[in-house]
């Protein structure tokens, strides 16, 4: 299974190799700030999408979509949750909130830095803004691939 991951997209269109890549995936996982209901639509017409709301979207979003999420796919685990508060403290408050899940990865966003890490046996991954130009170092997405119980998370940047 390959798994597209975006997050803090904020009503801006996505580039072109993103685009291209996202008919690819078998799923798309946004983690939050699409920040209304019109990109969100953009998405879902290209390919199922699992997305929790951001602390930028609109009530309408807020409504429909859940704050966190728990998906299993194969046999992994995976919670979702945009994040929130300062960037100093994210991973924190991500840990806290999954305490008590027996998660295999994390995917969060809020900060539109990519991280990658495992933790404590945890990946923590933040696939970063695919299109921010100004806040993140460079403008990202996430690729999640499983197959049977193993996991390979990658950054790849947006030429």
């Amino acid at each position: 299974m390959k798994i597209i991951v975006l997050s803090d997209t904020h009503s801006r269109s996505l580039p072109p190799q993103v685009r291209k890549e996202l008919p690819k995936a078998d799923l798309i996982i946004h983690a939050g700030d699409i920040c209304d209901t019109k990109m969100l639509g953009e998405i879902e017409q290209i390919n199922d999408v699992e997305a929790v709301y951001g602390n930028m979207d609109d009530q309408v979003l807020r409504k429909k979509l859940p704050r966190r999420l728990i998906l299993k796919y194969d046999g992994v685990c995976i919670g979702v949750l945009h994040g929130e508060g300062s960037p100093e403290h994210l991973i924190d408050h991500i840990k806290d909130e999954f305490k008590d899940e027996d998660v295999d990865v994390i995917i969060f966003g809020h900060s539109h830095e990519p991280f990658n890490k495992k933790i404590d046996g945890v990946v923590f991954f933040n696939p970063g803004s695919p299109n921010d130009e100004i806040f993140a170092p460079y403008c990202s997405y996430g690729v999640i691939k499983i197959e049977g119980n193993s996991v390979k998370t990658k950054i790849v940047r947006v030429k």
